[in-house]
């Protein structure tokens, strides 16, 4: 399979002399389309930073990252900015909705940024699968916490992008309203083909992937495919912390 993702000998280093810290240590690593890859690790192992730089947020202090082949470094702010908007969709932990916009607007906003035209029909597709349909003209105000998440899960998808990245999506979420999102993630990557690459600290939100890449001290240091949330417990009580 492609890879969508690309990260070949990314290293990522902040402040300078002694007060120099290595969140990212030569990591080598490809994400294929069509799959759901969660990454864990202890607090300070590098995941955020890993998500940070995979999706153009920040830049690799040195290495090569690629999107459906092409090259990150070197692009400016305003390229970075336009690629993250037209082929990356991210899901966060907080809904990051607009208060003032409903259901419907929320998840075309990507698209009227962009100033691209809405097709109606996958729009429509999009809030059914979500299960929103009965709540399309809602404002955030107006919905739970889960449906929120559902919103924000829409309009990463609305797009059509090469790739979904959340970061803790379902942090926020009691757990079987987090059991339904993760459902629907997992049904975006098996019915629609979607590529998504999720950080968490939950070994039950990283069995529904299909690979699980594990961090530590800023290096990819074992992967399982094919997970149970028991064997994900294990692994992350050998590398020594549960916390983010």
């Amino acid at each position: 399979m492609t890879d969508v993702v690309r990260l070949d000998a990314v290293s990522k280093v902040y402040g300078k002399g002694r007060a120099a810290v290595a969140a990212l240590r030569e990591v080598t690593v490809g994400v294929p389309r069509g799959t759901f890859t969660a990454v864990m690790g202890p607090s300070g192992s590098g995941k955020s930073t890993f998500l940070h730089c995979a999706a153009g947020l920040d830049v690799p202090t040195s290495g090569s990252v690629r999107l459906s082949g092409t090259e990150l470094s070197g692009m400016n702010e305003t390229r970075l900015t336009e690629l993250r908007r037209e082929r990356i969709g991210f899901v966060f932990q907080m809904f990051n909705l607009v208060p003032a916009l409903t259901v419907t607007e929320n998840i075309s906003l990507p698209l009227e940024l962009a100033g691209a035209r809405t097709d109606r029909a996958w729009l429509a597709e999009i809030i059914r699968r979500v299960g929103l349909e009965g709540r399309a003209r809602h404002l955030p105000a107006q919905l739970s916490g889960g449906q929120q998440q559902r919103v924000a899960l829409a309009r990463a998808l609305v797009t059509r992008p090469d790739v979904v990245f959340g970061d803790e999506p379902t942090g926020a979420l009691d757990t079987m309203t987090a059991r339904d999102v993760l459902g629907l993630l997992r049904e975006v990557v098996s019915e629609l083909g979607q590529t998504v690459v999720m950080v968490t600290h939950d070994p039950i939100a990283a069995s529904y992937a299909d690979k699980v890449l594990f961090l530590a001290d800023g290096r990819i240091v074992d992967s399982v495919t094919s997970p149970t949330a028991d064997g994900i417990a294990r692994r992350m009580t050998g590398l020594g912390a549960w916390t983010r």
